[in-house]
């Protein structure tokens, strides 16, 4: 299956039985969290800094694992322009790209469209930064729903993607500042969604980030199954 699906976090069992669990349910991935404060675009040297070491640190504890998406919010405006805060964040990208090459780290990052508008990390200005740096992306789809307030054409954005890439989804509430908190994904919440992935198939990674990412992220594996057992006839 070109689709791959699997959940975020350890369930609390640690990352060794996780991954156990995860390989016993037929989860064709998942994701480990590092859980660093991050900001790109950081007015302070030091936050600044800091925020380069810990995805530098990410991702080589990444290579040692065999993982290849490193995956990250980038930063905030906080008072900037949204030009201002692209050209710093793209600049901090292209030096941790320097240290990634030189030592040889077989990973891509990844960094994540956010889910409030006073976040960086609009659809435009993820895509427009993987462009600019060569960089890779999460896509996350709750959260471009939740910032766009629930317009969403799953389609539409499929549309603009590579055949390839990197996903996260559960499901989410959100108001008129974007989002509020992730929730329980259900069939019908994601349905939309996996109908748009079934019929362009693309190579994705997509991961449940809901509060109970396992049995949701199995939930998930199904419904794209079905979709997939019904386009065979």
């Amino acid at each position: 299956m070109a689709i791959r699906i699997g959940p975020a976090g350890s369930d609390g069992l640690g990352y060794i039985k996780a991954l156990k669990k995860a390989a016993r349910m037929g989860f064709g991935c998942m994701e480990v969290a590092f859980t660093y404060y991050i900001n790109l675009a950081a007015d302070e040297p030091a936050k600044l800094t800091a925020s380069r070491e810990r995805i530098q640190a990410s991702c080589r504890m990444a290579a040692i694992m065999g993982a290849r998406n490193v995956v990250f919010h980038a930063g905030f405006y906080q008072g900037l322009s949204a030009e201002r805060t692209f050209k710093r964040i793209a600049k901090a990208l292209e030096g941790i790209q320097t240290v990634i090459e030189k030592n040889r780290w077989p990973v891509t990052l990844c960094p994540e469209t956010t889910g409030r508008p006073s976040q960086f990390g609009s659809l435009e200005e993820i895509l427009t930064l993987s462009q600019a740096t060569g960089c890779g992306f999460t896509m996350d789809f709750s959260h471009l729903l939740a910032r766009a307030g629930g317009e969403l054409v799953y389609s539409e954005v499929l549309e603009r993607l590579p055949r390839r890439f990197h996903a996260h989804f559960s499901g989410i509430a959100y108001g008129p500042k974007g989002e509020r908190k992730h929730l329980k994904t259900t069939p019908k919440f994601f349905l939309p969604l996996a109908e748009a992935l079934v019929s362009r198939n693309p190579e994705v990674t997509l991961i449940n980030e809901s509060p109970q990412p396992y049995p949701d992220a199995a939930m998930m594996k199904r419904v794209i199954q079905q979709l997939l057992n019904a386009a065979a006839g």
